[in-house]
């Protein structure tokens, strides 16, 4: 990786870009197959019970379910970058608590970067927990957009007049604390390049603003919107900042193995009481904090690294196989059941038909009680 206004990066040659050999697009194509068909067959047998029937008698129970259940196929992931792949992931900055209910900010380098908070999240317990603030266009992803749906991951069109509602409508659901939450956003709103810095910088220099070399300047409302929905019910924010080493990957880079050689990520903890109330208050503390992202980027850049690394250990080998052989193995009975039977290819396509209008149409199952009393409740005021 290189970046403006630092020096290349040295490294070793067994850490140089790895060459697309017949052997990695073989192994990609396969794991590409393993990682379609299970995240398939686990919405198609999983989500009316869990997303659906359950949902209609307690929310917080079924997002149990749902984070558990997902949270297996989810671990596929990390255990491609880290165990097939031989991406180093390498940690710095604070050891965070596990199961903690945070806001998670990061930097945007590349399109795959939401993916390596999967690597700190299970570390933590929180895999299937992770929520994603995300462009909406991704809801329209076969397959994914689905996956995206369930796991309740915010779409916005990064126009704050379309946006806020849609937030403060989502944020509103994620407001009990005795849900599990990892909520992460890119407050950048868009992926880092040389031409979107210059006109970053431009801005910044116009405005009075800190000029950054190696993020982009915040976006503060949608940030400060998340502070706002969840204050009093948060542990944390997290304020992570990823760096690569040699090149930022691109998602077939990771389904192949051939970017990165390293992942960086640091991170640092900070109390939700320590966070400002008011909004111009809590903007300038996230300008600050992009402030030291940029320094913090401007000494990995020379020195190939964050300072105190090692504050996590490695992902262990023997469960990454124990989970992905449960994965295979149930996506491996779901398929000879629907095989075996016309009635449950037949809850194949309803599910699939549900998944698909749901996501659609942005629609959740709610709990059948609360309906009932709201109802009774309108009632009465006719009354």
């Amino acid at each position: 990786m290189r970046m403006e206004g630092s020096k290349p990066l040295s490294t070793s040659k067994e850490l140089e870009h790895r060459p697309l050999t017949a052997f990695r697009v073989v192994r990609g194509v396969m794991c590409l197959v393993v990682l379609l068909s299970t995240a398939f067959m686990f919405l198609a047998y999983f989500v009316p019970l869990a997303a659906v029937l359950l949902r209609l008698f307690s929310v917080h129970y079924s997002r149990k379910v749902v984070s558990f259940l997902f949270g297996l196929w989810l671990a596929l992931w990390p255990f491609l970058f880290e165990k097939i792949n031989k991406t180093k992931v390498i940690f710095s900055g604070e050891t965070v608590p596990d199961q903690e209910r945070v806001l998670l900010i990061a930097n945007h380098r590349t399109e795959v970067d939401w993916m390596y908070l999967w690597d700190l999240a299970q570390r933590k317990g929180c895999l299937g927990y992770i929520k994603y603030i995300l462009k909406s266009s991704l809801m329209k992803l076969p397959l994914f957009g689905w996956g995206f749906h369930i796991f309740e991951f915010i779409p916005v069109e990064r126009k704050w007049e379309m946006d806020e509602p849609v937030m403060h409508k989502m944020l509103s659901t994620f407001t009990n604390p005795e849900d599990p939450l990892w909520l992460a956003l890119f407050p950048e709103g868009t992926d880092f390049t040389e031409q979107k810095c210059k006109r970053s910088q431009k801005f910044a220099a116009e405005n009075g603003l800190p000029v950054l070399k190696h993020v982009l300047l915040p976006k503060t409302k949608g940030f400060y919107a998340c502070l706002e929905a969840l204050r009093g019910t948060l542990d944390a924010v997290y304020d992570v900042t990823i760096a690569y080493k040699n090149k930022c990957p691109v998602l077939l880079d990771n389904v192949f193995g051939v970017n990165p050689s390293e992942v960086h990520i640091h991170v640092q903890r900070i109390p939700a009481k320590e966070i400002p109330v008011s909004e111009d208050e809590a903007s300038a503390w996230l300008m600050d904090r992009f402030r030291l992202k940029d320094q913090l980027l401007t000494y990995f850049g020379t020195q190939g690294h964050f300072p105190n690394q090692g504050t996590e250990g490695e992902l262990s080998t023997i469960k990454c196989l124990v989970n992905c052989t449960v994965v295979i193995g149930l996506t491996g009975l779901f398929v000879y059941l629907a095989v075996l039977s016309i009635w449950v290819r037949i809850y194949i396509g309803l599910s699939c038909s549900y998944l698909a209008y749901a996501t659609f149409f942005n629609i959740r199952p709610q709990p059948l009680w609360g309906s009932v009393t709201g109802f009774l409740w309108k009632q009465k005021c006719k009354r």
